[in-house]
């Protein structure tokens, strides 16, 4: 049943991306692997660990696009959950290192050491193995996820006082975060990490690997998206997005399936999140910033709300002009220009980049070729303009 759901769900655009980025997934890392430095064709490592934080912020983007494009609920704390996931698997990390920490410890990380914490804290057992911290990869932005969604569909919160109180939530995990005896590392948060699974972590092929495995993450993720909106379940949610009081009049309990897709959601943002880590190398509390889910929402916005695709590649749109312009004179001005494409995108491409194109596509489709001739043979034809 779910292949065929899979199948028939898979239109060309779709085919389309998945083969870009398993195509991607494959020769990137073989092209930084095998070519030999300088070669015209060889990839270097410090842009296969650039895409592949694309590719994770593309994951954040899709699991945005799923509750906001699909079922109108807007999260400005999306951040959060994948913040949770990162921190989940930096945990991970941390234990990770042992005796090769600059304090020589080999159970409290180096931060514990420093602040004087005598054992280590009860939440942080069990991140020694992985399978653990993978588990809670899912289960810590779940859990928070569902926690808040019932308190909140219960209450019947929607609309922008729904997304006011999500932004407030991942300021208030920010504010905790930020503290040095909440047992996460403050300010600095974690970092220095030296393996996982056993592999260095700033091995060239462990960041290829890291990367292939990224792509294959974001096509499961698509893969998932696209089995729940091309499903009776994706219809009730547009219902619910297009008219929630009316679905609710129909008998369809709201509350229950804005529940599910937003749980699933931000499970979703944490594997984005623990992706995120090793390939960048650190975690701290500013990814908890309420500017970074209000930017992972321009992502969607810019790329094509409600088209799954066009999510995945506004993330990486505009995540490549965010390196490209703060990387020289434009750099203080990168916010206004961040700004400003968000506010062009809304009033010329409401739609967005890949939304605009369908429409367009759409339009050009059913313009058939041999219209004109057959208007011509039953002896009907458009009248012209007078000179």
């Amino acid at each position: 049943m779910m292949p065929h759901l899979l199948t028939r769900s898979l239109d060309r655009g779709a085919s389309i991306f998945l083969l870009v980025v398993a195509a991607c997934g494959i020769l990137i890392p073989l092209s930084n692997l095998l070519l030999p430095a300088g070669s015209a064709l060889q990839v270097p490592t410090y842009l296969v660990a650039l895409w592949g934080k694309y590719v994770c912020y593309a994951i954040l983007a899709l699991s945005i696009d799923l509750i906001w494009g699909y079922c109108g609920i807007l999260s400005l704390g999306h951040g959060a959950f994948f913040a949770l996931g990162g921190y989940a698997m930096g945990m991970y990390l941390m234990r990770q290192i042992g005796t090769r920490g600059v304090y020589g410890n080999p159970i409290l990380p180096d931060f514990m050491v420093f602040l004087n914490y005598s054992k280590l804290p009860w939440y942080w057992h069990g991140f020694d193995m992985f399978w653990f911290a993978a588990l809670m990869v899912l289960l810590v932005p779940g859990l928070l996820a569902f926690c808040f969604g019932w308190l909140a569909f219960r209450s019947r919160v929607t609309g922008v006082y729904l997304s006011i109180i999500t932004q407030a939530m991942t300021y208030a995990l920010l504010l905790a975060f930020f503290r040095n005896d909440f047992g996460f590392g403050g300010n600095n948060g974690l970092t220095d990490f030296k393996d996982v699974l056993g592999f260095n972590v700033q091995a060239e092929g462990t960041r290829a690997a890291l990367f292939a495995l990224s792509c294959l993450a974001l096509i499961l993720a698509f893969l998932i998206c696209r089995a729940v909106v091309s499903s009776k379940l994706g219809k009730v949610l547009i219902a619910i997005r297009d008219a929630e009081s009316r679905t609710r009049f129909l008998g369809y309990r709201v509350e229950s399936y804005k529940l599910f897709v937003f749980t699933l959601s931000a499970c979703m943002a944490g594997v984005a999140g623990a992706l995120y880590v090793p390939q960048v190398g650190i975690i701290n509390p500013s990814e908890f910033a309420p500017g970074n889910s209000i930017e992972a929402v321009i992502w969607v916005a810019v790329g094509g709300r409600g088209t799954l695709v066009g999510a995945a590649l506004g993330a990486v749109v505009v995540n490549y002009a965010k390196t490209f312009f703060t990387s020289g004179v434009l750099a203080p001005y990168w916010l206004f220009m961040l700004g400003a494409l968000f506010v062009l995108v809304t009033l010329l491409l409401p739609k967005g980049i890949l939304g605009t194109f369908n429409s367009w596509w759409d339009q050009l489709s059913t313009r058939t070729p041999n219209a004109d001739s057959a208007a011509r043979e039953d002896g009907v034809t458009e009248p012209k303009m007078a000179e």
